[in-house]
C-alpha cells in the first residue's frame, strides 16, 4: 500500500493554502471545536471580544451576529480573506493581520472576552501569549481556549490537511504541549482556571462525519475556561 507523500511548510503558509477548503473539508477536530466552545461563551451581546487566530471567522462573525463587538486577528492572510466573506451585515468587527507570537496590537484591558480556538499548539513558547491574553483581558473579563489534545500527538497527528491538486498531505509546525504547561503558563500569566476540560470523539458526530469514526472515545481538544486573579493588597 503506498503511503501520501508528506510535504511540510511553514504554519502561515500551511493555513495560507489551507484557507480555501478550510471549512468544507469535513474536519473532525473542527467540528467538535465547533460543537464544543459556542456554549461555554454565553450572552456576548455588547462585550468587546478577540478572537486570537480567527482563521476563516468561524467565531468572529457568530459573535457578530450576536451582538459583541469583535477584532478578529490572524497571520494567515488567507484565513482573512474567508472571515471577510462571513461577516453580517453592519457587523462591529475589525480584522487584522497580526502574529499571535508578538505582542497583541489591542490596549491593556481593552477585552471582555477573548476566545482563541485551535491555535495553542502553533506557539512553541506559551507563556508570553498567555502574558499577553491577561493583559488585554479586563480584571472582570474570561479567556476560552481551545487546543488540540495532547494525546492526539501520540497517534502522529498534527494540523495538516490534503491537497486536491498534488495529492500531497500538507503538514505544518505543531507543538506537543502538555496539560500541565498549559495551565502553568495560564497561572503564571496571573489566571485563575474556572474548568478546564477535556472532550472525546463523539458517536454523534462520528454519524455526520465520517472522519470523526476513528477517534471515538478518544481525546482531541483540551479547553480552558479562565478569569484574572482578584488578588488582595
Amino acid at each position: 500500500m503506498s503511503q501520501r507523500p508528506v510535504r511540510e511548510v511553514s504554519t502561515r503558509e500551511g493555513y495560507d493554502l489551507w484557507s480555501s477548503i478550510y471549512d468544507t473539508e469535513g474536519n473532525p477536530l473542527v467540528a467538535l471545536d465547533s460543537l464544543v466552545l459556542p456554549p461555554l461563551l454565553g450572552d456576548v451581546a455588547g462585550l468587546r471580544v478577540a478572537d486570537l487566530g480567527c482563521g476563516t471567522g468561524r467565531y468572529t462573525s457568530w459573535l457578530a451576529k450576536r451582538g459583541a463587538t469583535v477584532t478578529g486577528l490572524d497571520f494567515s492572510q488567507g484565513m482573512l480573506d474567508q472571515a471577510r466573506t462571513k461577516l453580517p451585515d453592519g457587523a462591529s468587527v475589525t480584522l487584522q493581520q497580526a502574529d499571535l507570537t508578538k505582542p497583541l496590537p489591542l490596549d491593556d484591558g481593552a477585552c471582555d472576552l477573548i476566545v482563541s480556538s485551535l491555535v495553542l499548539e502553533h506557539l512553541g513558547d506559551l507563556r508570553p501569549f498567555f502574558a499577553e491574553v491577561r493583559r488585554i483581558c479586563r480584571p472582570q473579563g474570561r479567556a476560552v481556549l481551545s487546543t488540540m489534545h495532547p494525546a492526539m500527538f501520540l497517534r502522529d497527528l498534527q494540523a495538516h490537511f490534503v491537497d486536491e491538486q498534488s495529492g500531497e498531505e500538507v503538514r505544518f509546525e505543531s507543538h506537543s504541549h502538555q496539560i500541565s504547561d498549559f495551565v502553568m503558563a495560564a497561572l503564571s500569566a496571573g489566571f485563575s482556571i474556572n474548568a478546564l476540560n477535556e472532550h472525546f470523539g463523539e458517536e454523534g458526530l462520528a454519524s455526520g462525519n465520517p472522519r470523526m469514526d476513528k477517534f471515538r472515545g478518544w481525546p482531541m481538544l483540551f479547553v480552558m475556561d479562565l478569569t484574572p486573579s482578584q488578588i488582595s493588597v
